[in-house]
């Protein structure tokens, strides 16, 4: 590749080659990072920007960053002359710079955040958490009883699969990571017997809206059903008010409407209405009003029983953490409303490696850097917030994206694609203040091929990593045996498995290889078996190593305790299980690798929240989280 080439690339944070996942130099095709180029409408023939102060400025409280002369407004009001560089003592908070003839945002963002106290608690799938009053899935009522009953047996922290915003078509799309919207909450799980709309109405309505209720779960989710019958329900109990809405609920609320009307996916909508600020969408929403302000009206419910669930934890430890997905469908809310600081014909995903040959193609747009600086960040803060408002904490699922992500251009496999590069400091900055605001703790996500600085800088800023037992290995001694549990990382939200991975129970009975198997996604499945065996008695040998199980011949009850036991033996600040691993259910919740093949996020817990603490091996479980996390 041309030396001009890789230094406008470099200028856009555009990568021409990277290291994979064993460490080796891989080049970037110059037809692809030329692709890439053109998605940022960057034209290589042009001549390079000027440079100056970017359009956000980021800085860690306590940094003099060299500005120049200027004048600074402070978000308080006060005003601060400028000769050469930023004061040191400035507040926390979103101030703006007047420099070079502009009004550029100026974020100051806390160094550090304050250590994450001690405490154990559970992982929840919501779907899943189902009750005697569930309407054929768990619900926002059920994620408050779950918060009471965890919090009365010394739980300190919920975290909470993502909650936010389907497309409100059928079908619907059950991939809590690909939501239409990161912005806003999911009906789906509004329990509609707790709606202040539903008490107030008469006996008649309330006795229709009851005889609308699906039965509880049978073998499987279905979330058509689930939707159709919430849907009706909420028709009938909606009070009908138009009001004037805030910018950003007018745009998701008018999608919705829209997509009622025209189908899931904006793309193959008329022309006309393909842009938020088109004055066809302006007539449309004119014309479809009640039905605007019917799903504005939706988001108001959400977030009355999302407090109400937050509420339910508000003496723990922590409380509740939502996990924040790393994009949106292509087709939902989002990708319609933020466009214009999207890549859209853009998808994100993986560079190949020893565990997808091929590479990954998620199928979510990305953010495009210039455009988000250019916006003040303003769209990433707007989805923190949203998440934040209602939570005690955030997981960022695949934190490694606040670095960089793997851009595939248009019509190329994921293998031909590139990182492209984001302002790292201002991304987790913005974070960590957003985090401050609401005082809640940050869990980054940093399994899989992750650079060793994205782990370090999560550690510098106060930030949890994560950590899997199944994964904390010796990869570079023979035999990759366990890592002694005492050095285990101590800023680290540890747990025995997850979403992505098999049970506890599954990982003992070797069920995922078995279920690949049957799908034929296994090549030879007597070697698979085989590793997973050896895998298995590692594990039991490390429990015994450790001192939580007595005998590598114990029973598999034993063993799953000891699985738990030995998490509390880490000094991680954070020790989650689930209730598939505290039951010893053998399914997953999600396959990677599978669509239909698999029931993915379908699979419902096999006893409701009524009875799951009672269950005996969920005592054992608890028992020894309890003991062993809080001592004396």
């Amino acid at each position: 590749m041309d030396e001009d080439l890789a230094a406008l690339a470099r200028a856009h944070g555009v990568a021409t080659w990277y290291e994979d996942a064993d460490h080796r130099r891989v080049e970037v095709d110059r037809a692809v990072v030329l692709e890439v180029l053109e998605q940022l409408e960057v034209d290589p023939a042009a001549p390079a920007a000027a440079t100056g102060l970017p359009d956000t400025i980021v800085v860690r409280q306590g940094t003099r960053y060299e500005t120049g002369s200027g004048l600074l407004r402070t978000e308080d009001g006060a005003r601060i002359g400028i000769t050469d560089r930023l004061p040191a003592d400035l507040p926390l908070g979103w101030h703006v710079l007047e420099a070079e003839g502009r009004e550029i945002p100026l974020a100051v963002t806390p160094a550090r955040m304050p250590d994450v106290p001690r405490a154990w608690g559970w992982m929840l799938q919501l779907y899943a958490v189902h009750s005697r009053e569930s309407w054929g899935m768990g619900d926002y009522g059920d994620l408050a009883s779950f918060a009471r009953q965890a919090q009365g047996q010394g739980a300190g922290v919920l975290l909470v699969n993502p909650v936010q915003a389907i497309v409100p078509t059928l079908p619907v799309n059950r991939s809590p990571y690909s939501p239409s919207s990161r912005r806003f909450a999911n009906p789906l799980y509004i329990k509609v017997t707790d709606t202040a709309e539903f008490h107030r109405a008469d006996p008649s309505v309330r006795a229709h809206v009851l005889a609308l209720a699906p039965g509880p779960p049978g073998d499987l989710i279905d979330y058509d059903v689930v939707w159709a019958a919430k849907l009706a329900a909420l028709e009938l109990l909606w009070p009908g008010e138009i009001r004037d809405l805030e910018p950003g609920l007018r745009d998701y609320a008018t999608f919705c409407a829209l997509a009622e009307r025209h189908g899931g996916d904006w793309r193959e909508w008329p022309s006309s209405l393909r842009h938020p600020d088109s004055p066809g969408v302006a007539a449309a929403r004119r014309e479809l009003a009640p039905r605007v302000a019917f799903h504005a009206w939706l988001q108001e419910v959400c977030e009355a029983q999302l407090g109400t669930a937050r509420a339910a934890a508000s003496d723990m430890a922590v409380g509740i953490v939502h996990d924040l997905p790393v994009g949106v469908d292509p087709g939902g809310a989002d990708a319609w409303a933020l466009q214009d600081v999207l890549a859209p014909r853009v998808t994100v995903g993986a560079p190949p490696d020893a565990f997808s040959q091929q590479g990954q193609d998620w199928r979510l747009p990305p953010w495009r850097p210039d455009k988000l600086a250019a916006a003040g960040y303003q769209p990433f803060i707007e989805v923190l917030r949203s998440v934040l408002k209602h939570g005690d904490g955030i997981r960022v699922d695949h934190v490694a994206g606040l670095w960089r992500l793997w851009w595939i251009p248009p019509g190329e496999p994921p293998s031909r694609g590139t990182y492209v590069h984001y302002d790292s400091e201002a991304m987790l900055g913005i974070l960590a203040l957003e985090a401050h605001r609401h005082s809640a703790v940050v869990v980054g996500e940093d399994l899989g091929t992750v650079q060793p600085h994205v782990t370090r800088t999560l550690h510098e800023r106060g930030m949890l990593s994560s950590a899997v037992l199944y994964f904390q290995r010796d990869y570079e001694a023979p035999g990759h045996p366990f890592v002694p549990i005492r050095s285990w990382e101590p800023a680290s939200m540890a747990s025995i498995s997850t979403h992505d991975l098999p049970t506890a129970a599954g990982f003992l009975e070797a069920e995922n290889v078995r279920v690949r198997a049957g799908l034929g996604l296994v090549d030879d499945a007597e070697k698979e078996y085989d590793r997973v065996a050896a895998e298995r008695r590692d594990l039991i040998d490390f429990l015994v190593k450790e001192g939580v199980l007595e005998s590598p011949d114990a029973d598999e009850g034993e063993i799953l305790v000891a699985m738990h036991a030995v998490l509390t033996r880490a000094r991680s600040a954070l020790i989650l299980t689930s209730p598939p691993d505290a039951l010893g259910d053998l399914r997953q919740p999600n396959l990677p690798g599978t669509v239909d093949e698999y029931p993915n996020w379908r699979i419902p817990l096999p006893v409701p929240v009524e009875e799951l603490f009672s269950q005996p091996g969920v005592q054992r479980v608890v028992h020894a989280l309890g003991q062993g996390a809080n001592p004396g």
